[in-house]
């Protein structure tokens, strides 16, 4: 074969892998195949109390710099026993909310979220799904830029109940990796599609140094039940220590947007301040 046509050839195969790449996209979690629903919560204004390191989330330092993809695999923190169960509600005792923002990024509703949080000072955390982290990398940057909190919520948001530890393992041990080269840091919180903690999912979140969170508040804001039954369940169920569940990715989030636009003035003029998990 002449240099020419060898050269031919392998642009050829290039552009093949570029379609392929483009082609597998980022999948909405509410499109089949078995996946789950999940759910979110509110975070730290500043000067907002700071719940127990040991029972709920708390403030984190400044973001460092994306990692480069050489770097030095980072150490993850062993977890006891203790740690490794879900955390479903924060300190009780005090006036914090955790506003926690699942299936991202989504660049349609992602940039709206973080305008509206940004315009009331909170802090939130997106638990953020593989495939679309990876599609979307200056998103993820941007969400960990505004000092939010990154998480873990698999790579495809799949029934974590009916996989093999092997399967479970790539789901979140791809997705922590993602998140880490993009932005420079290790998740430390990993939510289940759905809220659906297996026995599986708990051990293989603890071998990779993940602390595992639920919901208080479920809007049920995937189901699209309308703006005013968004805003009336958040305020309707909210209490000091609530985490509450909402999502910017896997499908139409307009009605979340616009609940977020209208509840969160009320929780603040009503004495609540928002926290969220270190990384």
């Amino acid at each position: 074969m002449s240099p020419r046509a060898a050269s031919r050839r392998l642009l050829l195969v290039a552009s093949g892998m570029s379609l392929l790449g483009a082609a597998a996209g980022c999948r909405s979690p509410w499109s089949g195949g078995g996946a789950a629903l999940s759910t979110g919560s509110p975070q730290a204004v500043a000067g907002a109390p700071v719940p127990s390191p040991a029972a709920s989330p708390t403030a984190s330092p400044a973001v460092p710099s994306p990692a480069p993809p050489d770097a030095v695999q980072p150490v993850r923190k062993s977890l006891s026993e203790a740690e490794s169960k879900p955390v479903y509600e924060l300190d009780p005792a005090q006036r914090v909310v955790a506003l926690t923002i699942d299936d991202g990024p989504d660049p349609r509703y992602t940039p709206q979220v973080l305008a509206l949080l940004q315009q009331h000072g909170i802090r939130a955390t997106f638990f953020l799904v593989g495939e679309c982290a990876v599609e979307h990398p200056e998103l993820v940057r941007e969400i960990a830029d505004r000092g939010h909190h990154i998480a873990n919520h698999t790579w495809t948001h799949p029934d974590l109940r009916h996989m093999s530890e092997g399967a479970v393992r790539d789901e979140l041990e791809r997705t922590s990796d993602l998140l880490h080269k993009t932005t420079g840091r290790l998740p430390t919180w990993f939510r289940a599609p759905g809220g659906d903690f297996s026995p599986v999912s708990l051990r293989v979140a603890a071998d990779l140094g993940l602390r595992n969170m639920s919901w208080t508040v479920d809007p049920r804001d995937w189901s699209r039940p309308g703006t005013a039954s968004i805003i009336d369940t958040v305020l309707k169920d909210v209490r000091p220590g609530s985490i509450v569940l909402n999502h910017d990715g896997g499908g139409d989030r307009s009605q979340t947007v616009a609940a977020l636009k209208a509840y969160l003035p009320v929780l603040i003029d009503s004495g609540y301040f928002f926290t969220a998990p270190p990384n």
